[in-house]
């Protein structure tokens, strides 16, 4: 027996502790009743149809089974789409308890394993953690941030490499804690992760985790959720409703569908809802103060109503002015307008170029000659905080396009001059393989002098050889057209089985093209159905130019056309208008 005086008698005692606090065997009932799942889930997360038909699979299987064990989902989106929420509401559908902790920036491996009880201030690891605060075996466990948790620079080890362990059905059914230092049971939690993107998350972390995909959120979509959830609960927690009152009442304050609109247009743009969830919450507190201003003065205060008129006055002026950075009719030859994926959500992205003569000036015939055997190729500059794949895919682009043009005699277009390429918002960096297309067709446009129509904008990465390659965030990508009232869009032949899975609400109004070869991208910015789409956008050929209008060769449009073969059997007959 220890003495209490003994070194060894706290170290001891708190170990014995730390075992008879763990809730050994004890399981707690879990509920399999999809109906009631269904409503939960709903009652708190509007769409999300994914994610909640997994979760009512597992259900299923577990009313078959008798208990759900082994599953480790991982949710990836834009922040404020609802992953840690909607987790939450799992555990209340499954009647499990909730444990959460954050992984982002966790650099010690023994918040994972735990400390050794040699050290001082040793202690179990977050995972034996969560079964102490939850007092059950199975709990649901979320792990928070895992694409942002740290690596094993620090010296401390590995923690993604010990969640590994963890995460791994097959053998967490004996974790390992240094602390306890005997085999613990996880195999009956479920574990959800949650990360904005999957390329900064481990391989082999990643290959143990079923991956759900969560977009961002339309105008709709948000529109719905502001009226009917962040409106009411920001409207209870400044005390301008009662929890039991109804929001038909026609003394409350209100926000009328017009303003949210405005709000969501103006204001909250990003992919989540958690700036609008913010505005919402400044404006009732506003709301708020006018309210007791009123009934300090009269004793019948007038309804308090926010509308179009007035939104300014709680929020300010609108952060975005219009949709599209080029509001125009008809957009300059060489610019092109592209959809990019961020960790935000989709977005409408800009390609711009333009081209300036390099031979200097020079009065002797013979020099000038010399002079332009030395500039034959095409020079290329970059600007926009472009990285490094998206560098290499503006070289692929140029290259293409230079042996296209050297086809059909319009290689001199281009030799001679420095080509620019610059994409807006230059404080922004932008990466990703997903603009090659884009870059190439700004390019051609450059050359030929020729338009794009201003309602398409496309996506996909372009091989040297041609070849139109899928890309991913289809979903984002048609949202942020939508957002910026683009009609057209040209996608790669192997995702339009993604397009196809998309709800109809998200396709109504947008019509797709998929190419196999950027000839179909030509073909589909040009050519379709000859030239009524520039025609009707004010774009004419130089024997029908009028003042207002821009103008090119009609030779080099048949030039062109000659030199491009399109996979015609995938392609829409109709063409931008």
């Amino acid at each position: 027996m220890l003495e209490k005086n003994s070194a060894e008698f706290n170290v001891t005692r708190s170990y014995l502790e730390w075992l008879t606090s763990i809730p050994w065997g004890k399981l707690k009932k879990e509920q399999f009743e999809i109906k009631q799942a269904q409503q939960i889930l709903d009652a708190e997360h509007y769409g999300m149809a994914e994610v909640k038909d997994r979760i009512l699979e597992l259900i299923a299987i577990g009313k078959l089974k008798g208990s759900i064990k082994g599953k480790i989902l991982c949710f990836i989106g834009p922040p404020g789409v609802g992953k840690t929420s909607i987790a939450s509401s799992i555990a209340q559908a499954l009647n499990r308890d909730f444990v959460r902790f954050s992984v982002g920036g966790l650099s010690d491996v023994a918040e994972i394993k735990g400390h050794r009880r040699t050290y001082i201030g040793a202690m179990a690891g977050k995972p034996i953690q969560a079964l102490k605060s939850s007092k059950s075996m199975n709990p649901l466990i979320l792990l928070d941030e895992i694409d942002k948790i740290g690596s094993s620079a620090s010296g401390r080890g590995d923690p993604a490499s010990a969640l590994l362990e963890l995460l791994d059905p097959s053998q967490n059914a004996h974790f390992l804690d240094h602390y306890l230092d005997i085999p613990v049971d996880f195999s009956n939690c479920l574990f959800i992760c949650t990360a904005n993107v999957d390329h900064t998350i481990p391989t082999p972390l990643l290959d143990r985790m079923e991956i759900i995909r969560l977009a961002g959120y339309d105008l709709e979509e948000k529109l719905h959720i502001a009226h009917n959830y962040l409106v009411p609960r920001a409207l209870e927690a400044t005390g301008l409703q009662e929890k039991e009152e109804s929001t038909n009442n026609q003394n409350l304050p209100s926000i009328t569908d017009d303003a949210l609109r405005a709000l969501i247009k103006g204001h909250a743009r990003e992919a989540g809802v958690r700036s609008l969830q913010k505005l919402i919450e400044k404006i009732c507190r506003k709301l708020a103060f006018k309210k007791v201003q009123q009934t300090e003065i009269t004793e019948n205060p007038k309804q308090l109503l926010v509308d179009t008129t007035n939104l300014n006055d709680f929020v300010g002026q609108p952060k975005f002015a219009k949709d599209r950075l080029y509001d125009v009719q008809i957009l300059p030859p060489g610019v092109v307008c592209g959809l990019a994926w961020t960790s935000m959500g989709g977005s409408t992205l800009y390609i711009e170029t333009t081209k300036f003569n390099l031979i200097p000036p020079s009065s002797s015939s013979s020099d000038k000659q010399a002079t332009e055997k030395n500039f034959q190729s095409p020079r290329l500059s970059t600007t926009g905080q472009l990285g490094s794949v998206m560098e290499e895919s503006s070289r692929v682009a140029l290259a293409h396009v230079r042996a296209k043009l050297d086809s059909i005699g319009l290689q001199s277009t281009l030799n001679g001059h420095e080509i620019h390429i610059h994409v807006p918002e230059g404080a922004t960096p932008k990466d990703g393989p997903s603009a090659g297309i884009t870059l190439a067709t700004a390019l051609i446009s450059l050359a030929t002098g020729i338009p794009v129509p201003s309602n398409l904008a496309m996506t996909g990465e372009l091989s040297l050889t041609g070849r139109v390659l899928p890309v991913g965030g289809i979903k984002e990508k048609v949202i942020a057209a939508r957002r910026a009232h683009i009609s057209y869009i040209c996608l790669p032949y192997e995702n339009e089985r993604d397009f196809n899975e998309l709800p109809d609400y998200l396709k109504q109004g947008i019509t797709p093209y998929f190419a196999q070869t950027f000839d179909d991208v030509l073909s589909v910015t040009f050519f379709q159905s000859g030239e009524e789409a520039n025609n009707e956008s004010g774009v004419s050929s130089s024997s029908s130019s009028s003042k207002n209008a821009l103008t090119y060769d009609p030779n080099i449009l048949n030039k062109l056309k000659q030199a491009i073969s399109p996979s015609s059997s995938h392609l829409p007959s109709s063409s931008p208008q």
